[in-house]
């Protein structure tokens, strides 16, 4: 099998595909602009305790509150509310995380009001970012994500990853970390820290002790609450460290400086694979290159056909994800009707697995499969299931299926669902159902080239159309897409994007940014 990531960075936003053999199964896409983002620091004040839910509610900047469970302070709260209020009366000097007396651990059924006030300053990390009308998700239990250690402060523990099975190995791992390790920070060794050397994982120890340090520097020096004083990596490679593997075959970035924060992650965690990050200049935009906008449009929306005329209903509701296996047109007269549903369940099994990581769906789903009555049918679909989400990196459970044929899964959530749409609002009558003749389209075009050029002094510009419109604008020798390089200069450049609809466009000067352009022009 092989694996190839794409990264697409436009102005607004990053956007990352991960295919095996060519089929895309994972997609993710983050705003440029989002700054609550899993894994933030904040320093900032306590705003309201509500005793009745065992929690309370902290103002990190976010137009809704965020929520602090008392379970989310953790056990060693009491060694970490003492650092904080040394380090913060003293502006000066950094405290010695080492030189703190270790204070009992917090009971596991104590009242958040014994150990919290009202406008008490306290260092927190978002956990799940804001999802529909709920404000972020924090803990006190901070953590420094690694390739492949997690630092965690005011711990004192080595943890060992389960998936780690050889008893020598991981024994061997115990000892490395615990000669490494500052004092009072515990750690979790990852999964591919397997087989790692000494000196890997001290290097990687190091720049995890520096960021931790560098956060507390930033909290002393935070003047204002709510206050950012860690952030995540670029967004690309914080997205690229959960996906990263070193069986990668490639690994496409369009975006220069993106290109290399990537290039020297990987060459930081996986010198040996630097090689695999390439950096993409074609003129197609990535994702059309490489197919992967095409499967992004079939994959997503309620509707999602797959092999032999089967599909599924894909539906979202506040409280869980509702999905219906249907055979469709599909019929084999050679097979009786429990094999044909056994086939189409199985069929959808594959499909639902790679659909919970494509959309990262979290929570609980629910899937009513085509029913099936023998016993061994049943079974064979629940261990299908089972083994098609080995690879799924997010922590889940599943249930066998139910006398009513519905399968139960619950899935980790951490981010709001992967909702592409793919039903799109016509950019040219805005839903009303009636256009101007499309033969003034590029009446229209050639009206916006001339308002770039005169009106905005751009001389060089790229006009992005859909495929169909591109091959009318390039027919013939002298096309009309030639007449417009002859009229206003070689600086117009015309490329077809699958991603727009039969008559939008979209303009972009020569730094990629997008030029905004008024949607009524006069034509004379």
């Amino acid at each position: 099998m092989t694996s190839e990531l794409f990264i697409d960075v436009h102005p607004k936003k990053i956007s990352i595909a991960l295919t095996e053999d060519k089929r895309l199964m994972e997609y993710q896409e983050e705003s440029q602009e989002a700054s609550f983002q899993v894994g933030n620091v904040y320093l900032a004040k306590v705003k309201k305790l509500m005793p009745g839910l065992n929690s309370c509610f902290v103002n990190v900047g976010y137009e809704k509150d965020a929520f602090l469970h008392y379970q989310d302070l953790g056990t060693e709260f009491n060694s970490y509310a003492k650092f904080l209020k040394r380090l913060l009366s003293d502006r000066k000097h950094l405290p010695s995380q080492s030189n703190i007396l270790t204070e009992p651990e917090c009971p596991k059924d104590g009242a958040i009001q014994h150990y919290l006030q009202q406008g008490q300053e306290v260092l927190v990390q978002i956990i799940k970012e804001p999802i529909s009308t709920k404000g972020p998700r924090l803990t006190c239990e901070l953590s420094f994500p690694g390739r492949f250690l997690v630092l965690m402060p005011f711990q004192d523990k080595v943890n060992v990853s389960a998936k780690i099975k050889d008893p020598k190995e991981r024994t061997r791992l115990k000892q490395v970390i615990e000669s490494i390790k500052p004092e009072n920070c515990g750690v979790i060794v990852r999964t591919v820290a397997e087989g790692k050397k000494a000196s890997e994982l001290d290097n990687e120890m190091k720049i995890l002790t520096q960021r931790w340090t560098n956060t507390l520097l930033n909290a002393q020096k935070a003047k204002e609450k709510p206050q950012l004083v860690y952030e995540e990596s670029s967004r690309a490679v914080g997205m690229l460290r959960d996906l990263f593997n070193p069986s990668y075959e490639g690994i496409y970035v369009n975006n220069e400086s993106i290109f290399h924060e990537v290039r020297d992650y990987v060459s930081l965690i996986a010198p040996e694979r630097t090689d695999c990050v390439k950096m993409y200049r074609g003129s197609l935009p990535i994702f059309d290159n490489f197919d992967i906008t095409r499967q992004i449009k079939s994959s997503f929306g309620t509707t999602v056909t797959y092999k032999g005329g089967a599909y599924l209903i894909i539906e979202h509701t506040e409280a869980l994800h509702v999905i219906d296996v249907n055979s469709g047109n599909r019929s084999k007269k050679d097979d009786t009707q429990e094999a044909n549903a056994l086939e189409v369940n199985l069929g959808a099994a594959d499909e639902i697995a790679r659909q919970l990581r494509l959309r990262d769906m979290g929570g609980i789903i629910v899937v009513d499969f085509i029913d099936m009555k023998h016993t061994e049918s049943r079974q064979a679909l629940y261990d299908r299931m089972v083994e098609n989400l080995k690879k799924d990196r997010a922590r889940h459970n599943i249930l066998p299926l139910t006398k009513f044929g519905l399968m139960q899964i619950t899935r980790q959530r951490v981010r709001p669902v992967m909702d592409v749409k793919v039903e799109e609002v016509c950019p040219t009558c805005q839903g009303s159902g009636s256009i101007k003749s499309s033969l003034l389209f590029t009446k229209v075009l050639e009206g916006k080239i001339q308002m770039i050029q005169n009106r905005l002094s751009i001389k060089h510009f790229t006009l992005h159309v859909h495929p169909y419109v591109y091959a009318y604008l390039c027919q013939g020798l002298c096309s009309l897409k030639m007449k417009w390089q002859w009229r206003y200069g070689l600086g117009v450049k015309v490329i077809p994007s699958q991603k727009l609809g039969m008559l939008q466009y979209e303009f972009y000067d020569s730094n990629g940014q997008e030029i905004d352009v008024q949607e009524e022009i006069e034509i004379r």
